[in-house]
Parts: structure tokens; C-alpha cells; sequence
């Protein structure tokens, strides 16, 4: 379905020269919100640029405090970032969650999404970043390392949530669970804390620690609201645990651990031999010592129990050189309106269960505010009937362009495609240059597949899309998801499956990913590789991936068996897709792509299958541009690669080609053209 063609249409022209109309014409009073974006994130606030500049730097500060503890040179984000930062009480708490009917009383709270993620920040607060710090670091965890044991990303979290940034040095290392016995709720005033809970310190300062084959197995309840003291201490040790290995710098052998552990399915005890060449008698005893060691731990216990609590900077474990400081990175602002500020503000409220009603509220008012100096082509409101002969007519284009695409990640949700094709139609007939109109529109195309039993509907197009949503965000691992579906059923499996990998890559522990990687390897008959990874799912711990392993596994020895997947299943008659506002246009496209087969007379299909090669690219030949021929070296052979025109070539990694590329990593798929020679497909730049 080419959907978004059907958008980004010829009156494009006439609809961004009506918004600079719109946007000189009018005398606007000065909106008080800025999009400040620095290397890796986007902050939107009320506070003013030094302000949002600073929380900009700070979240840059903890991503490279993050990378140095797990010694990572490179971080993945396979999801856009967002944080949104209040300047006053009112209006954070009025969108924070909410908890027993009130909202949390922490400033500062995190958002998961299958799009795109969000932090929460009330700016009313000092340093209220440090709120987010523990939900911050297991999520740059569940993007960068492995799946793992419960203990190493609560540890890992814990001590990390610790920190205090400065533009100069960074902290880390202090107990963060220590409150201290009273605490000043207004200047001057000091109150007593009722029965404040146990620190970190004062758990491990008794005698009963959990063995270490028991804290190094045991298995966790995230979602518990509260703990009791096993569960504790299992925070507490496994918090310790990471502070000795990351002091001892024995990351590396805590990697084979895992290793051993999850791979091997060596017994914890012999794995712990193995890696750390200590017993878990041992190893238990060399954690006790050094948490006896650390002096500021208990200076800064004795302290939380003074009236005013102390300062906890002076009580601070170890202090670094901040690795990032604020010349190191360049931040720049722009003036946001306030209705697309209030529009992101009730984006946030419609993905917390308790706000949702009052976020469509204020989206649906904003989505139908009209503006009649914006025009679009009538074809978004409803399917047409009939084709057409003469020009679609142009109708006002109403409301603000973030409402209506956030509706439509709404209707998306619900699984009411009609309703969420026509709320992109209308943010793109406002915004055609919003990379989510096309990844929205991608991602409803998959999933009203997966609803009506069908295949993807417009695939060239469907695919289009989807590298320009990566060209905008490179790290984008949903959109290489599903590229690498889309190339399956287009029947190009190793392309497929370089999609794929580029998925996994970027966010090892989604299984999902690893479910589609095992349907490439079954489309493409590679058996052993496919049941594999199907008997590792069908074990996992994600409820749903399990059974769709399972379920798989079932018809995996059919389909190898017959060359039919389901072989022995009744065929299941596909429903017809219902009508969109852009079947007119794929009808359209579909008579061009057959006029220009037929105009070609006497040219023969080509039948060649692709092949997949990684290797290092020597040089590039443009001499008859935009002819190019790529000579690539992989396992000792060099290809001559030719591409017909390099301005069309399928990139993977890169935005643009370049003629003047030499000694660097490529992945290719091409059809060979004889020993040494082939046309290329695609073209991935590592």
C-alpha cells in the first residue's frame, strides 16, 4: 500500500509555502517552550535555555559515565529519547502517574514504549535527573548487554543511581538507598522521617547475607510495590556485588561467567571457579572485605542519623574527571509553540492508564482547532468509491500536526486503522517532513497484516519508508525489524536476515527479534539454524515469544519435511483488504510500474538469486557515473560489484553514496554475474 506517497504528494509545495505564509503573517505572542537537542537527545521545556541546556548535558554525562562502567566505547539507543523537563510543581504533577488516586511524589519518573521512550523531569526540584538515574542505567542495560541474571542489572542500577554530575567531576559509589532521619520540608524547618526504611549499608552490616550461589540465582519481582527484607537484601548484595566487580575491573570475567552460565549451563559454583578462579566461598568473602573497606559508607550512615542528615557529596565513594563537559558537546535550541508543546505534554498522559482520558481530551481539542490558511488534499478524510478522472479538490487542513499523529498512535493501539490512517493523513497534510508519519504508517501496514491474515500491501514503497525513518535515526532497531519482514516476503532472505541482525544488534535482549531472525531462517530452509533458536524461545522467560516458539517449532519438521509451511493444516482463506484513501494511488502506481515493464520490450526477468558477502571495500570506480563499480575483498576473493545507478542503490547504515569510500567494512547482496563479477542490491557501511 504506498501510503505515504499518497501523502507526500505534488501539493506538497503549495502546502509548505501556506505555512511560511502563515508563519509571517501572523504576530505570535513568544512561546516560553524550547526543543533543545544535544548529540543523542531531545529535551522539550518551560525552563529557559541555560536550564534546558543543563539537563541536556546531564543526561550526555550519565550516557558516558554509563559506557565507561561497562568499558563500551559505543552505546546502543535503539529508541528515540525524549525528556520533558517542568519548571514548576503544578504541571509535572498534573501529568506524573499516579499512585492509590496521587501523583508519585518523586520528580522525576521514566516511560517505556515500543516507538520511543521518555523521562519526566520537574525542574522545581534540584538535580531532579538523579530521579531517573536507576531507570536510566537498566535501560541503556537492556540495550547493551546481554540477557542476564536478575542480580547484575539491579547491582548495575543501583550503584549507578548514586551518582552526582558537576561540569567538572562526577561521584559515584554512596549508598542510594540512605535517607537520612529527618529531612528540611521548608527552610529552616526540620521533620522527622516515620520509620524510615533500612539503607543498603545497615542490611549488609548484619550477619545474615544470602550465599552467593543463592543471590546469583534467584529470581526477582520487578513489579512488586513492596519488598520484604529477603527481596532487599537481594538489592542490597547484588548492588555490592557490582561495586567490587566494576572497583576490581573483573567485567570481563564476570562475561564468561555468563557465559558459562547461560551457554554452557556449567553449575553456578563450577562457573564462578571457572571465571574468577576463586570458590563462591571465596569470592563471597572478597565482597564482604571490600564493602568493610569502604570507610565513606559508614561516615555517611552515622551522618544520615544528625539532625539536617549531612551532606551526602561529602561522603562520596570515588570521584572521576566527568568525561564530558560543557564544551565537549554542541546543544542547540529552538522556540517550540505551546500547542505542540501541549501536545507532546498529553502524549505523555495517553500512555499512563490513569491520564489516558484526560490526554485525549487535550489532544482531540487540539486535533480540531481549525486553521483555514492550511489547505490538503481532500482524499484523507474517507475512501473514494469511484475512482476519480479529474484532480482530488483541496479542502483545510485542521488542528495541530502532533496531535493527530499521537491520535494516530492511539488508534494504532486499539487496532482502528481506518481511524489511524486518517489522523496521519491529516498530520502529514500539516507536517510531511515527520519521519513518524512514515514509521507509524509502516508499522500499522505490518500489523493490519497480522489482523487480516494478509501480506504486507505495498512493499517497494513499505520499504522506502522505512530507510528514510533510518536515515533520521540510524539506531531506529523496530524500523530495521520491519525492513527485514518486509524484505521476507519480498523473498530476498539474506537481505532479510542483514536486517535483522542489525535489529538484534542493537537491542540484544528483545526475543522478538529473535522469533522473526528464526521465520528468515525458515523461509530460507536453513532447518537447524531456525529450530535452534526456536527451542532456545520456546524456554524464555517472554510468555508470549514462548508460544509462538512453541507453535512454530510444531510446524518447522512439516514445512522441511513437505517445502509447505503448515503442510498438514487445512489452508486458511485469506480476508480481502478493506478499502483506504490510498488504493487509488496503488492502483495508479501499479499501471506506471506495468506501462514501464511493457515499454522495455525483449528485457528478461531476472532470475538470479542473491548472495550475501561481508567484506572490505578496496575502492570505487565512478568513472562512468552514476555507473559504479565496487571492488570488494572478502576471504581472500575480490568482486567487481557494478550498480547501474549508485543515486538509487539500496543503502543500509549510510544516508548518501559516496564515490571516494576505500578500506572499510561492507556487507553486500548482489546477484552474481560470473566468477568475479555480479550487480549489486543493496549496499550495508559499517
Amino acid at each position: 500500500m504506498d501510503r505515504l506517497r499518497s501523502i507526500l504528494s505534488p501539493c506538497f509545495p503549495v502546502i509548505l509555502a501556506c505555512l511560511v505564509f502563515v508563519a509571517s503573517a501572523r504576530a505570535v505572542e513568544p512561546s516560553p517552550w524550547l526543543e533543545v537537542h544535544s548529540t543523542h537527545y531531545t529535551v522539550i521545556t518551560d525552563a529557559g535555555e541555560k536550564t534546558g541546556k543543563e539537563v541536556a548535558l546531564r543526561f550526555e554525562q550519565m550516557r558516558a559515565v554509563f559506557g565507561s562502567l561497562l568499558m563500551k566505547d559505543r552505546l546502543n539507543e535503539p529508541l528515540p529519547l525524549t525528556i520533558l523537563a517542568f519548571k514548576n510543581d503544578k504541571s509535572y504533577y498534573q501529568t506524573a502517574p499516579l499512585r492509590q488516586g496521587q501523583p508519585i511524589d518523586v520528580p522525576g519518573f521514566f516511560l517505556s514504549g515500543e516507538d520511543q521512550n521518555f523521562f519526566v523531569l520537574n525542574l522545581f526540584e534540584p538535580d531532579s535527573w538523579r530521579a531517573v538515574a536507576h531507570d536510566y542505567a537498566l535501560m541503556l542495560v537492556n540495550y547493551n548487554y546481554p540477557p542476564v541474571q536478575g542480580w547484575f542489572d539491579e547491582g548495575l542500577a543501583e550503584y549507578f543511581s548514586s551518582i552526582r554530575l558537576d561540569d567538572k567531576n562526577y561521584e559515584i559509589g554512596t549508598d542510594p538507598e540512605l535517607l537520612p532521619a529527618s529531612r528540611e520540608n521548608s527552610p529552616g524547618n526540620l521533620s522527622r522521617v516515620n520509620t524510615p526504611p533500612k539503607s543498603f549499608t545497615e542490611l549488609l552490616s548484619g550477619e545474615a547475607w544470602l550465599t552467593l550461589p543463592d543471590l546469583l540465582t534467584m529470581k526477582h519481582d520487578t513489579s512488586a510495590d513492596a519488598e520484604g527484607m529477603r527481596d532487599t537484601l537481594f538489592y542490597a548484595q547484588s548492588w555490592m556485588m557490582m561495586h567490587y566487580l566494576l572497583h576490581e575491573q573483573k567485567l570481563p570475567e564476570t562475561g564468561t561467567y555468563f557465559g558459562l552460565v547461560q551457554i554452557q549451563h556449567v553449575p553456578v559454583p563450577e562457573a564462578i571457579e571457572k571465571a574468577y578462579g576463586m570458590t563462591p566461598v571465596q569470592l563471597d568473602q572478597a565482597v564482604k572485605n571490600y564493602f568493610h573497606s569502604l570507610k565513606p559508607l559508614f561516615a555517611a550512615l552515622d551522618a544520615s542519623k544528625q539532625p539536617g542528615g549531612g551532606q551526602e557529596s561529602a561522603f562520596q565513594v570515588y570521584q572521576f574527571p566527568e568525561p564530558v563537559g560543557p564544551s565537549d558537546r554542541v546543544i542547540a535550541s529552538k522556540t517550540l509553540s505551546e500547542t505542540d508543546s501541549g501536545a507532546i505534554a498529553a502524549e505523555i498522559k495517553i500512555r499512563i492508564p490513569d491520564r489516558r482520558e484526560t490526554g485525549l481530551q487535550e489532544l482531540n481539542k487540539l486535533a480540531t482547532t481549525q486553521d483555514p490558511s492550511l489547505t490538503k488534499p481532500s482524499f484523507f478524510k474517507a475512501p473514494k468509491k469511484e475512482k476519480q478522472d479529474t484532480e482530488a479538490p483541496l479542502t483545510t487542513a485542521v488542528g495541530n500536526e502532533i496531535a493527530h499523529r499521537v491520535l494516530a498512535w492511539d488508534d494504532l493501539q486499539r487496532g482502528e486503522f481506518e481511524a489511524c490512517v486518517q489522523e496521519l493523513g491529516d498530520a502529514a497534510a500539516l507536517n510531511p517532513q515527520d519521519m513518524w508519519i512514515r514509521y507509524y504508517l509502516s508499522v500499522m501496514n505490518y500489523k493490519e497484516s497480522l489482523v487480516k491474515k494478509t501480506d504486507m500491501e505495498g512493499l517497494p514503497n513499505l520499504m522506502q519508508d522505512l530507510r528514510a525513518v533510518l536515515e533520521w535515526y540510524p539506531e531506529f532497531a523496530n524500523a530495521y525489524d520491519l525492513l527485514a519482514l518486509a524484505r521476507m516476503q519480498g523473498g530476498g532472505p539474506a537481505a532479510a536476515m542483514q536486517a535483522e541482525r542489525a535489529a538484534t544488534q542493537l537491542s540484544p535482549r528483545n526475543l522478538q527479534y529473535v522469533y522473526h531472525l528464526a521465520e528468515i531462517y525458515e523461509s530460507d530452509k536453513r532447518w537447524d539454524a531456525a529450530r535452534a533458536l526456536l527451542e532456545r524461545l520456546q524456554n524464555s522467560g517472554d510468555a508470549q515469544v514462548a508460544t509462538e516458539a512453541r507453535a512454530r517449532l510444531g510446524e518447522l519438521s512439516a514445512h522441511e519435511k513437505y517445502g509447505v509451511a503448515n503442510a498438514s493444516a487445512p489452508s486458511t482463506a485469506k480476508l480481502a483488504p478493506q478499502p483506504t484513501p490510498f488504493d487509488v494511488l496503488d492502483q495508479d502506481a501499479a499501471k506506471r510500474a506495468e506501462q514501464a515493464r511493457t515499454s522495455q520490450s525483449g528485457t528478461i526477468a531476472d532470475l538470479r538469486p542473491e548472495k550475501f558477502i561481508e567484506g572490505r571495500l578496496i575502492a570505487v570506480d565512478c568513472s562512468q557515473s552514476p555507473v559504479a563499480i565496487l571492488t570488494v575483498s572478502s576471504s581472500g576473493a575480490v568482486l567487481k560489484l557494478r550498480t547501474a545507478d549508485y543515486n538509487s542503490l539500496l543503502l543500509i547504515g549510510t544516508a548518501k553514496f559516496s564515490c571516494d569510500w576505500s578500506d572499510r567494512r561492507i556487507a553486500v547482496n548482489y546477484k552474481a554475474g560470473g566468477l568475479s563479477d555480479g550487480d549489486l542490491v543493496s549496499v550495508e557501511v559499517r
